[in-house]
């Protein structure tokens, strides 16, 4: 794989890709944040503070999804079979906001492909802010690990200023 400089990923801390996305910058030394819901709310109870978030203040999970599509350079969509719920809604809001998005679908494209498209997605958008949005865990149990093992790969290609 190519090397991309340092990005920062944006998610909004819920369960299943939203929380991998995370882990992997956490894990890989990349800045991250974003915005989650007003009182830190995810369907495992309250988001650790480990986590960079911003309490969207009065935000709902919706709201709090669409601030962070406003506040990225463009948004990947993890997916399993079919877009539903939230997940759904992101690509709304990336449509909304005239933001480039890149959707992926981890119940057909191998993990390793996947972070290859992702790398060229970022590298011909010029992304230095993206934001990764997809299935809870209680609705999809391979969103964290295929999340986790997708963008752990591709961030383990930025260029490292230390």
């Amino acid at each position: 794989m190519r090397l991309v400089p340092v990005i920062t990923i944006l998610s909004g801390g819920q369960t299943g890709v939203d929380r991998a996305a995370l882990d992997a910058a956490l894990t890989m030394g990349t800045p991250a944040g974003g915005w989650c819901p007003e009182g830190r709310k995810a369907e495992d109870g309250r988001i650790p503070d480990n986590y960079p978030l911003r309490e969207l203040p009065g935000g709902d999970y919706l709201q709090r999804t669409e601030q962070n599509v406003a506040d990225s350079d463009a948004t990947l969509i993890i997916y399993f079979g079919k877009l539903h719920g939230g997940t759904a809604r992101t690509l709304e809001f990336c449509k909304a906001w005239n933001k480039p998005y890149l959707s992926i679908d981890g119940s057909r494209i191998p993990e390793h492909h996947a972070a290859v498209r992702i790398l060229d997605f970022v590298l011909h958008e010029s992304i230095s802010r993206l934001n990764v949005a997809g299935p809870r865990a209680s609705g999809e149990p391979k969103a964290y690990p295929y999340a986790f093992a997708v963008l752990a790969s591709l961030l383990s290609n930025t260029i490292r200023s230390d």
